[in-house]
């Protein structure tokens, strides 16, 4: 059966931005097979896309569910063929 509860929300705006890569690479690597959560950034986090498909090709899915100006929130998960 399907997970159907609200993913995790990570907001990392209140850490600096040294900080943030690593902390969102942890969460990556932690993340389950058909798990995901929502990463909430002050700015859009496409350059981290780019590194998290070179580093795990395709291993997660990238939706964004907002687009700034302000907030975006991008939902990460592990794919399932990816286990």
């Amino acid at each position: 059966m399907t997970n159907t509860t609200v993913p995790n929300e990570i907001d990392v705006r209140s850490l600096v931005p040294m900080q943030r890569h690593q902390k969102i690479f942890q969460l990556v690597d932690e993340l389950a097979p058909g798990r995901k959560f929502v990463l909430v950034n002050d700015h859009d986090p496409k350059p981290l896309y780019y590194q998290l498909e070179a580093e795990h090709p395709q291993q997660f899915s990238w939706t964004y569910l907002e687009r700034g100006p302000e907030v975006w929130r991008v939902e990460i998960g592990r794919l399932l063929k990816a286990a």
